[in-house]
């Protein structure tokens, strides 16, 4: 299934410049949908995962419908006052801003999962909370990866991913 067909391009959004990749058209297809979630996952042992953590505020879709799809749990990693406390916070640099990502602590085997890596900010920044709150990162899956952007790497490794762009 040609899922890069379905990515649709919208020119200067958020902010001029930037070329948004909108993955809406794949969330509406199940077939696709479905196709992107077996792919996100392909180099998982999933029975060495407790639970997928979806970065806000796409990444959600992603991860919950990984979490349900494979019987395992789901934890949200939000921006700064969206989840009641106790929360662990990490505030970081953006390449139009700051942020903060929050999530409650706890123990367990994750998946990392968002929806676009670009420059690296927001996963970086969610990969150091997890790991801070307590979370073993098993890995970190991606569907699109926008690998001019950045040189992250997880593990010395490629973060995986779906759809490659440069």
């Amino acid at each position: 299934m040609d899922l890069q067909a379905l990515v649709r391009n919208v020119p200067d959004f958020p902010i001029p410049g930037v070329l948004f990749r909108d993955i809406s058209p794949i969330l509406e297809a199940p077939a696709a949908l479905n196709h992107a979630l077996e792919q996100m996952v392909s180099h998982v042992d999933l029975d060495a995962i407790d639970a997928f953590v979806g970065v806000e505020a796409r990444g959600f879709i992603l991860g919950a419908a990984l979490a349900a799809r494979f019987g395992k749990g789901f934890i949200p990693v939000r921006k700064a006052g969206k989840l009641p406390p106790p929360v662990q916070s990490l505030s970081y640099e953006l390449e139009y801003g700051k942020a903060t990502l929050e999530m409650r602590a706890g123990r367990g085997r994750i998946l990392l999962v968002d929806d676009v890596l670009a420059t690296g900010g927001t996963l970086t920044a969610a990969l150091t909370l997890c790991e801070r709150s307590g979370y073993e990162v098993v890995d970190i899956a991606v569907l699109i990866n926008l690998v001019g952007l950045h040189a992250l790497t997880f593990r010395g490794k490629a973060i995986h991913s779906v759809l490659v762009y440069d």
